[in-house]
């Protein structure tokens, strides 16, 4: 396409070339490293580097074009075109979507944002839709890039959301692979940084806001503010979670559009009679002047959140509450959210991606609700992220817990040792026993080995996570395979 079709109505200058003789043929890179000759070159501003520094790289790896936001030093060959625009982050998502043919005009598109929740509510869309209502979905989000069982191949630079230049990449490819429906997280940060916009967001979700991310937003109205834009003139119609104070803010910047869910107060999906169970939730689904039982096969009042949440984003993409609802009672497990297995000892262990103290006190909480005997905790937390959460997350499970034993999560660059302190000063405030046990294999064979008979074990943080971050290197880790392996040793031994 030409550079002039892909910048159109777009404000933009240009510093030397044509944009409408600049024929992007080979794609949109915003990695100088991914340059492929005849490609766009977009300059990023990053966390930790400048985009702009990389011009000469990518010139030099065959780009025709481009796109800046601020002045740059270096003479680039006359033969490649140069525009600037106010943000190359904003015009991203615009160049990106009309390359890739505008993919999410074909399809459903579902945004789930919220501190807690996004992965859980994304994996019960698609599970509904799919196994229940046979409809070919897409999902985008902390667990990777899928359309039912076929992963999507391309590079990860974002946990969470993906860049938007990759974003749209992703969605044709999902369109192109027969998906109807594309459900995907939006986590704060891609809203913020413009990851998401151009998506033609049918359905914006919100399940709720508590402290998290801090570090990245410096306040929890700034943290509220960017969770906001999704409903800001972004998707056109939203679900959002009454029993959270956001949800006025919703209705207040999406009149007339918004559908609420809830357990304590009045909604348009409300659940009342709830009976938390190991092996699930029942409950009464109210809607539309009726009470239908239901069930859903994860416990706790936040699994019911997200039930609902599922099933009123399903009836606004057109799905019968009675066939959506037979397909939430028969899901299959969701890995590593509160993810169960049981010794042949007779230990309950539990994996879940509880990383925020939010999170963590439901699971507790939920788990307290159950459990026969002892709970034992094995917790962790990430490096380079919020500080100020590791200490109440300490005295959060140290509350709801026999035994702490504090671990490595994915320390990145922090000092291991520094980290556990924290998560420590925490548990002493409480009357559990604390153990400090950095290798996190060591620390779920102690949890194993010192549980007895109907003890419950609960191992927080990484969920699903395959891999753990210990300094520069990534290694392979999964919380709930080295279960299952130390399991195995300790009963052969």
């Amino acid at each position: 396409m030409k550079l002039s079709d892909l910048l159109a109505d777009h404000d933009h200058h240009v510093i030397q070339g044509d944009p409408a003789a600049a024929d992007v043929r080979a794609g949109i890179a915003y990695d100088s490293r991914r340059m492929t000759p005849g490609s766009m070159y977009v300059a990023m501003r990053g966390t930790n580097a400048d985009g702009h520094r990389f011009i000469p790289d990518a010139v030099a790896r065959g780009a025709v074009a481009v796109l800046v936001d601020r002045p740059i030093d270096d003479n680039v060959p006359p033969h490649v075109c140069v525009v600037r625009v106010a943000d190359t982050r904003a015009a991203a998502p615009v160049v990106a979507s009309r390359y890739f043919g505008e993919p999410a005009r074909e399809l459903s598109v579902v945004a789930v944002t919220g501190t807690n929740g996004k992965t859980s509510v994304s994996y019960m869309i698609e599970e509904v839709l799919r196994t229940g209502l046979k409809v070919c979905a897409g999902v985008i989000g902390t667990d990777g890039y899928r359309v039912g069982h076929e992963t999507i191949k391309v590079d990860r630079t974002t946990p969470t959301t993906p860049e938007s230049v990759d974003l749209h990449h992703i969605l044709r490819l999902m369109r192109d692979r027969g998906a109807g429906t594309v459900i995907m997280e939006a986590s704060s940060m891609a809203l913020t940084l413009h990851r998401v916009d151009c998506a033609d967001i049918d359905v914006g979700v919100f399940t709720n806001l508590t402290p998290d991310h801090l570090d990245n937003h410096g306040s929890m109205e700034q943290y509220k503010a960017a969770k906001l834009r999704l409903f800001d003139r972004m998707c056109h119609r939203a679900v959002a979670n009454a029993d959270d104070l956001v949800s006025a803010d919703i209705a207040a910047l999406m009149p007339g559009t918004v559908t609420t869910f809830g357990i304590d107060n009045e909604a348009d999906f409300r659940a009342t009679d709830l009976v938390i169970e190991p092996a699930g939730t029942r409950f009464i689904l109210h809607h539309d002047g009726r009470r239908r039982p239901a069930k859903v096969p994860v416990p706790g009042r936040f699994a019911v959140h997200n039930a609902l949440a599922t099933v009123a984003t399903c009836h606004l993409l057109g799905h019968d509450v009675h066939a959506v609802l037979d397909a939430l009672a028969s899901l299959p497990p969701i890995p590593g959210r509160f993810e169960t297995f049981q010794t042949p000892d007779g230990v309950s262990v539990i994996v879940d991606y509880a990383h925020s103290p939010d999170s963590l006190e439901k699971v507790l909480t939920t788990i307290g609700g159950f459990a026969r005997r002892r709970i034992i905790t094995v917790l962790g937390a990430g490096g380079d992220r919020d500080t100020t959460k590791r200490a109440p997350m300490g005295q959060i499970a140290g509350k709801h817990s026999d035994l702490v034993v504090v671990t490595n999560d994915n320390p990145r660059g922090e000092d291991p040792e520094a980290i556990a302190d924290q998560i420590i000063s925490g548990v002493a405030r409480t009357d559990a026993e604390v153990e400090r046990i950095l290798d996190r294999e060591a620390a779920i064979r102690r949890a194993l080995t010192v549980a007895e008979p109907e003890d419950t074990v609960l191992i927080a943080g990484k969920g699903a996570e395959p891999y753990q971050i210990i300094g520069a290197m990534t290694v392979h880790f999964n919380d709930m395979e080295t279960v299952r392996k130390l399991t195995a040793d300790l009963s052969a031994s």
